[in-house]
């Protein structure tokens, strides 16, 4: 057979493939399609990270993934835990904030599939009447579809830079999270020490007074007292170490570790008291700053350039358009003809009943409902900062007073009591009242170093975004040292 022969089929087919060329071309013309990045969008979202809080982050998409990252904890879990390590160990090993990952890689999908144009629709029909078959075939695309292409892969990708804002915010209420429950845990097992120390104490003047009462050095009524005394420290010691049991679980929890990581060290106390931090434009800093306030103007612009494009469409519901071509067969004589009829089908519907208002009014009332919203975030993230930054310097300077002024007078109080006490200038009544007033003293003590530490932490999120909940609340075991003063 020659080569530039062609059967009457090859024939009828070229003028096919053809006019789904024209298509195919017409298409990547109204717009180029997005590709999926090699990590699911995350690349800005660990840039900003590491830009505001100085930590790594990272998605965990395959067993290798998350070799690395066992191995990373593991070696941050071989010496003391510090609020740094458990914020780090939170942001690469915590499965809940992987799933905020995995939304933003569903986002990126939700992209990628926007920015494809439709698939044609290809329809074969077949019709056998008498001893006559013809077969009719379309191929049709959505016109509407593909006009609309552009707007709506731009509104797609606003969408999706939305939400890398919105994973960089759960990044950050991960890492404030885990932050403030270090403090927590750390705090309750340094109030449960003091506090061991404290029924230590109370334990040799009770078995003192014990011993003078054998005697007749000490009265029934003081010797009640020393061991009343020793019993109420033990009973907030016993509910400081269940503060403690509870607090190291919700570290635990934060940090997602299970098995044999859930024996990690923490240090004894609170670290220092660091230098207070001035910022002179706390407004505008939480304003340009906050992470879901740029989420919200990116939805707003997604919503506005929906609804234009709604109002470009409105009157237009439906528009398909397409190629057709039919052939017969004649099976008197058994010789197969193309027929000539073929053309271009425009399908359009007419807009009689529904005119689309309804779509246009419900853009609107959706455009004017994210407006408000984000005046009404722009408003709380202003207040939030300032409330923040109140709260940090007056938490700085309640710390500050117990360490410089409050403890030493205890001390003070403690060391002249015992003198007097010694001296037979006051009785038994007096010094044990007075060590129970230093034991709720320096419980209190610790719980505002604490209380700072976390209001830190608040100050922070109230400008980069990730929270505003978290104040410190007085523990169980300072409700519990303050007991009654007989």
């Amino acid at each position: 057979m020659s080569a530039h022969l062609a059967t009457p089929q090859t024939r009828h087919r070229d003028p096919h493939l053809k006019r789904l060329s024209f298509i195919a071309a017409l298409t990547l013309g109204l717009g180029g399609c997005a590709t999926f990045t090699p990590d699911g969008g995350m690349q800005p979202v660990a840039q900003g990270v590491d830009a505001a809080i100085s930590m790594d982050t990272t998605k965990i998409a395959s067993p290798e993934d998350a070799a690395n990252v066992q191995a990373r904890v593991q070696a941050l879990l071989k010496k003391p835990l510090t609020a740094d390590a458990a914020v780090q160990i939170a942001l690469i090993n915590n499965r809940g904030l992987q799933v905020a990952y995995n939304a933003l890689g569903v986002s990126e999908a939700a992209f990628v599939q926007v920015s494809l144009p439709p698939n044609p629709v290809i329809g074969v029909e077949r019709l056998a009447t008498g001893g006559e078959l013809e077969i009719e075939r379309r191929v049709i695309a959505n016109a509407l579809a593909l006009l609309t292409l552009p707007a709506r892969s731009d509104i797609a990708k606003t969408q999706f830079e939305a939400a890398r804002q919105k994973a960089i915010e759960a990044t950050f209420r991960m890492a404030a999270e885990a932050r403030r429950a270090y403090y927590r845990a750390v705090a309750a097992r340094q109030i449960a020490s003091f506090l061991e120390q404290a029924r230590t104490s109370a334990d040799a003047a009770a078995d003192l007074m014990r011993k003078l009462g054998e005697t007749g050095g000490a009265k029934k009524l003081d010797q009640a007292r020393a061991s009343a005394f020793y019993a109420e420290v033990s009973n907030q010691l016993a509910e400081a170490r269940i503060n403690v049991g509870t607090e190291r679980e919700a570290l635990t929890r934060a940090m997602g570790l299970w098995g044999n990581d859930i024996g990690y060290k923490l240090p004894g106390q609170l670290p220092a008291m660091p230098r207070i931090q001035t910022e002179p434009q706390v407004e505008v800093s939480a304003v340009r700053r906050r992470v879901d306030l740029i989420a919200a103007r990116l939805e707003l612009d997604a919503m506005a350039k929906t609804l234009g494009l709604t109002n470009a469409t409105r009157f237009i519901s439906a528009l398909d358009a397409g190629w057709r071509g039919n052939y017969e067969r004649v099976t008197e004589d058994g010789v197969r003809q193309s027929s000539a009829p073929q053309g271009f089908e425009l399908e359009i519907q007419i807009p009689i009943f529904d005119l689309s208002e309804v779509n246009v009014r419900r853009s609107s009332e959706m455009y004017m409902q994210a407006v408000n919203r984000l005046m009404e975030k722009a408003v709380n993230v202003r207040s939030e900062a300032r409330a923040a930054y109140l709260t940090y310097r007056g938490r700085y300077d309640v710390a500050q007073q117990f360490q410089n002024k409050i403890l030493p007078l205890r001390r003070t109080i403690n060391e002249q009591a015992q003198l007097e006490y010694n001296g037979m200038l006051i009785d038994v009544f007096e010094l044990l009242t007075t060590a129970r007033e230093s034991i709720t003293t320096n419980v209190a003590a610790i719980a505002a170093k604490r209380d700072f530490f976390i209001a830190t932490v608040d100050f922070q999120t109230s400008i980069i975004g990730g929270g505003s909940g978290g104040s410190g609340e007085s523990s169980p075991t300072v409700a519990a040292a303050g007991g009654d003063k007989d």
